[in-house]
């Protein structure tokens, strides 16, 4: 054993120094047992997984398109604003839809007058009617004249609403909250109905497209859990709150679509990006400690193994981060002590090596 061998060493010293006439020097090794806090690695329970590239995705995106015909007059937002929800983001000319306004009301008010008349007609020839002085003909012809002028006042009024969503049409609002991708129009030009005027997405919600090999989907389809790997944050994860596999594989590439839905919020991802997407595909047991235990100098990793009163700094090699903590895949099995505090191992090493140098 290391501890036995390292005892053995320091007898064997003491008595040449001994046989030399020289007394031996106290504290040249210390066997004592490290202060510095330690623990024991454990295995946890946890997923398996295989890892995919997906593309990032925002779960709102459009092209808002001319609902009227105007000419622009005002375009606030250019590409890269970011706009709020409800936001103008182009207006029209309205001169031709102020005239429709106004012919419509006179159209209005002219249907109202003649329903009027035939309404008061119709109630004097009922009345005649009732008394038996005209022919139920003349009152059936007073009353399709009546029912005529009340469709055309109802046609009049229809009109009218059709205006009015005409000219709600020259103000084009965002429909959500999100950030200018394209602008095809500009101030002065005249748009017709169905011209693209503004491109954009959402960065609230979402969602990550990966092509997953048809051997996969199986386990997929039964675990329907996740994980996106934000390698450019720390090797940070975050869970897929749905896991949608589609129903049919691409002829060409044999390979399904798995859509993962992500919230958009702190989770530095943009639509676009490409990342790391973790899909559990059954049970495992996992080695994690945390992230503070490691030691990093350059592209290597070690850790602080404690052995009794045996200190030594050994090279590991780690897995994906899982919150705080992060998978060791080598250098470290279970049941091994293991220093929690590098610094505090470093110092309680480095004040025995000295006292052993003495």
């Amino acid at each position: 054993m290391n501890f036995t061998r390292s005892l053995l060493l320091v007898v064997g010293s003491i008595g040449l120094l001994a046989g030399c006439g020289h007394s031996a020097p106290e504290g040249k090794v210390s066997s004592a047992a490290p202060t510095f806090a330690t623990v024991i690695a454990t295995t946890e329970d946890g997923h398996s997984e295989q890892v995919w590239d997906g593309v990032v995705e925002a779960v709102n995106q459009a092209t808002i398109s001319a609902q009227t015909s105007g000419r622009v007059i005002e375009l606030p937002y250019d590409v890269n604003d970011t706009v709020a929800e409800g936001a103008v983001i182009v207006r029209f000319t309205d001169v031709e839809q102020k005239s429709a306004k106004s012919r419509a009301q006179s159209q209005i008010a002219s249907a109202q007058a003649a329903y009027d008349e035939a309404q008061a007609s119709f109630q004097r020839i009922s009345e005649v009617y009732a008394r038996k002085l005209v022919a139920k003909a003349q009152l059936d012809q007073e009353r399709a004249r009546r029912d005529a002028a009340k469709a055309a006042l109802n046609a009049a009024r229809a009109q009218l609403s059709e205006v009015g969503q005409q000219m709600d049409y020259t103000v084009v609002r965002a429909p959500y909250s999100g950030i200018v991708t394209e602008r095809f129009v500009q101030i002065g030009e005249s748009v017709q109905p169905g011209q693209p005027l503004i491109a954009g997405v959402s960065l609230k919600d979402l969602r990550v497209s990966v092509q997953v090999p048809q051997s996969a989907i199986a386990s997929i389809r039964n675990m329907q859990a996740a994980d996106v790997l934000l390698t450019g944050n720390g090797g940070q994860r975050v869970a897929a709150s749905k896991v949608t596999v589609f129903p049919y594989a691409d002829p060409a590439t044999h390979t399904f679509t798995v859509r993962l839905e992500l919230p958009g919020d702190d989770t530095a991802l943009f639509p676009g990006m490409t990342v790391k997407a973790a899909f559990a595909t059954g049970e495992t047991k996992r080695l994690l400690v945390p992230l503070t235990a490691l030691v990093e100098r350059g592209e290597l990793q070690g850790i602080y193994v404690v052995d009794g009163s045996n200190v030594r700094l050994r090279q590991i090699r780690s897995g994906h981060r899982f919150g705080e903590s992060v998978e060791i895949l080598a250098g470290l099995v279970a049941g091994e002590r293991y220093a929690t505090e590098p610094a505090a191992a470093a110092q309680w090493l480095a004040r025995r090596n000295e006292g052993g140098s003495q």
